[in-house]
């Protein structure tokens, strides 16, 4: 296999598998009712603010500028900017592993990110932070691989210190994962001999400065809100009140979760190329481009997977760490595929078909209820909606053609000052079934509950002193004289209106049951 400069056939290939990812993507993000994180952030775009609550401020962007564009809100729109971002991410990868390595290094680690699982589903198809923090977080490895591994004898800094610094301040404007990549890149220069010149540079202390400007809206919001985002990150969100004890089942159980996520052919070599690559680092001769992906990679991967033994967290929350250490993936296959082409074009085939073929079996059913029990296509099916996972997924374009057409719903709607509900992320749910509607997308939306998120800034109870609530809950909160008990106290009167069905294969997969209450006092709700 003969490697040229330029390649015109490797740059065709990421043409071919970037327009391919694309459409896939896509066509599932068309599909795919939303999630509650997603229909949450919904409420961000239409609640623009310097930041937010339990994120900062660049998901409300992403979430928005699809909605900003076509005027409509579904599902799709509020996925185009994460269409987007991923497309431009991969193909980043593939330039950054074409710099560290070889173009052959950067094509695998390319065909690898587009074929794992949950880097499609959390940075390429949901409205996640996940989707502009990963799209930072390889645009800074791209140029800091231009700044360190672009000299002949002996480094020089140079201006792409300071647009390191921007970059890093916008992957933290993404998500807070994005200082994790500024010390990475801070231990990378301290660790490599060549690279401790940097701290004795004035386009450090440039790029220093550019950071904390970039990270304006951050601070400045927080400093507004009593640094609550900081708090609620460190502690708020960890805090069982029962502290945390090292469970080494759940950490096994995470462990076996991450390779899941990342598809066992993916994820076990990943693993194992990584602790390779750590330990030739330690006892051998370095290697700098493999030195600063473990750098920004590692603390993820290792102190999440950690972490998982102490507390229940999210899947996403180490894998900007695994799509860093892809690129050396990619390093690892183009090395073998020199031995056992044949071998590798089968485990990659294999991979894709396999991962496909899931892929597409749990959209069919996520959104026709295949497997569902009756089945509108199967004799006996599998699941009864009580326990499938997949009908908490919320059809919000039918759950406002409900609302619309439910008469006793718009009645109650037109003498109602706001709406509320009793969980964060239904009230996102609500307001993308509101906004199918013209004459209810303006509609107040709250939220009174432990944990209320970024309601208790965009909807204060304090504000709605006196006013009028239309009620929104769905079955598995109770109903009647459970609801009668929680929230009865906060109105002079509270009663039921209807209930709003929402079918998938013709069987009723969740019903929202609507209240209306009267003279809404914070006070005495409090006292109940």
């Amino acid at each position: 296999m003969t490697i040229s400069k330029k390649n015109p056939n490797i740059q065709t290939q990421v043409y071919i598998i970037l327009i391919i990812g694309l459409i896939i993507r896509a066509v599932i993000a068309f599909f795919l009712n939303p999630g509650y994180d997603e229909a949450y952030y919904y409420l961000y775009t239409k609640n623009l603010d310097w930041s937010y609550f339990d994120h900062p401020p660049l998901v409300a962007i992403t979430t928005g500028i699809g909605i900003w564009i076509t005027g409509i809100v579904n599902q799709f729109t509020i996925r185009i900017g994460s269409l987007i971002l991923h497309t431009g991410s991969l193909y980043l990868l593939y330039l950054t592993g074409k710099k560290m390595y070889n173009q052959w290094a950067g094509l695998f680690a390319l065909i690898i990110a587009s074929l794992i699982p949950i880097f499609q589903i959390a940075f390429g198809i949901l409205t996640l932070p996940d989707a502009p923090l990963i799209f930072f977080w390889t645009l800074t490895l791209y140029v800091a691989s231009e700044e360190f591994f672009d000299f002949d004898w002996q480094y020089k800094p140079s201006y792409r210190v300071a647009i390191i610094g921007v970059l890093v301040g916008l992957a933290c404007l993404s998500k807070y994962h994005g200082f994790v990549l500024g010390l990475g890149l801070v231990a990378f220069c301290l660790s490599s001999k060549p690279y401790r010149r940097i701290f004795f540079s004035p386009w450090l202390w440039l790029s220093l400065g550019l950071f904390l400007l970039t990270l304006f809206p951050l601070w400045y919001w927080n400093w507004q809100n009593g640094w609550v985002s900081f708090g609620f990150q460190l502690s708020g969100r960890f805090d069982s009140g029962e502290g945390m004890e090292v469970n080494f089942l759940n950490l096994i159980l995470f462990f076996l979760a991450g390779v899941g996520y990342l598809f066992p052919s993916f994820g076990f070599p990943l693993w194992w190329i990584t602790i390779r690559s750590f330990l030739i680092e330690v006892f051998s001769r370095p290697h700098y481009p493999s030195r600063l992906i473990l750098w920004v990679s590692l603390p993820m991967v290792i102190g999440f997977t950690l972490l998982g033994a102490l507390t229940q967290i999210l899947p996403t929350w180490a894998m900007p760490g695994f799509w860093g250490l892809t690129i050396m993936f990619g390093h690892y296959v183009c090395a073998w595929n020199r031995e056992f082409p044949r071998k590798i074009r089968q485990w990659l085939s294999f991979s894709g078909i396999m991962i496909y073929s899931l892929l597409g079996v749990v959209l069919f059913h996520a959104t026709t209820g295949v497997l569902q029990n009756p089945s509108p296509f199967l004799p006996m099916g599998i699941l009864a909606p009580e326990d499938d996972p997949s009908t908490e997924l919320v059809d919000v374009v039918r759950l406002g053609s409900q609302f619309n057409t439910s008469v006793e719903f718009r009645r109650a709607l037109m003498d109602s000052d706001f709406v509320f509900t009793n969980a964060y992320y239904l009230g996102g749910y609500i307001a993308m079934g509101l906004a199918q509607n013209e004459d209810m997308v303006n509609m107040p939306v709250s939220c009174i509950s432990d944990d209320v998120r970024g309601f208790g800034f965009w909807q204060p109870l304090e504000d709605l002193m006196g006013e009028d609530g239309l009620y929104v809950t769905v079955e598995a909160f109770g109903k009647d004289e459970v609801l009668l008990d929680e929230f009865g106290g906060y109105f002079d009167s509270f009663d039921f209106v209807t209930e709003i069905p929402l079918e998938r294969g013709g069987v009723v997969v969740e019903v929202f049951y609507v209240y209306e209450g009267k003279n809404f006092s914070f006070d005495e709700g409090i006292a109940n």
